[in-house]
């Protein structure tokens, strides 16, 4: 099976949330993983590293490489204007632990603009998923809006379904909630910006995401 590859906000790496967010799972993306985290109820996060989602994991459809990615995704932050993050907290989301805004976004938050443009721009060079991903996706519990963006995008929570949140633990993992808190705080207290697109590449199935390349927005 081929590479995937994910569109996510990472935060500038000379950022406090940056190396807090690293430090909390054990790794650091943008380098090569060497020992499973030694935290428990991280593995799902640290497997994908600190991130949150703008295009979900994707594989390439024929014809198309890495290098016609990198090309659009050039594009696409050269005509996207930088712009300050929402404020973030940390939150329950579900059953597991994230960072989330604040407030609600507003539809017209550049954030939320951006996510979607990620989407819509970059879906020409989306392969459909695998029969494994179909299934996996189609056996959740989705409204008729969410079934409709997973027939259309591959994934059911984007465009108007999609929510802002950097993942921090494992499903079930609320014992980490105070923890989260105390050790995010002073990170969440800087002003924070959205620079750049990052790229993650998971190289097999399995394998932990690599940040290979921030593409400057601007």
């Amino acid at each position: 099976m081929s590479a995937r590859y994910g569109i996510y906000y990472t935060p500038p790496p000379d950022h406090p949330l940056w190396h807090a967010g690293c430090e909390w799972l054990g790794r650091d993306p943008s380098v090569p993983a060497v020992t499973p985290p030694a935290r428990v109820g991280v593995n799902e996060p640290w497997r994908y590293g600190f991130h949150a989602t703008l295009k979900p994991p994707m594989r390439l459809i024929d014809g198309r490489d890495e290098a016609n990615l990198r090309t659009a995704l050039s594009d696409l932050a050269k005509r996207t204007p930088r712009f300050e993050m929402p404020p973030l907290s940390v939150q329950p989301l579900g059953d597991f632990i994230a960072l989330r805004p604040v407030h609600p976004l507003q539809p017209d938050h550049p954030l939320r603009r951006l996510a979607d443009a990620c989407v819509t721009e970059l879906d020409a060079l989306r392969a459909p998923p695998s029969a494994e991903e179909q299934q996996r996706r189609q056996a959740l519990v989705l409204s008729d809006g969410e079934s409709d963006t997973l027939q259309r995008h591959g994934y059911p929570y984007v465009l108007e379904h999609w929510r802002f949140h950097m993942t921090l633990t494992d499903r079930h993992a609320d014992v980490l909630l105070p923890a989260a808190t105390e050790h995010f705080a002073s990170a969440l207290s800087q002003p924070l910006g959205c620079d750049a697109l990052s790229l993650f590449v998971e190289s097999a199935p399995g394998q932990p995401f690599r940040l290979v390349h921030r593409f400057a927005l601007g």
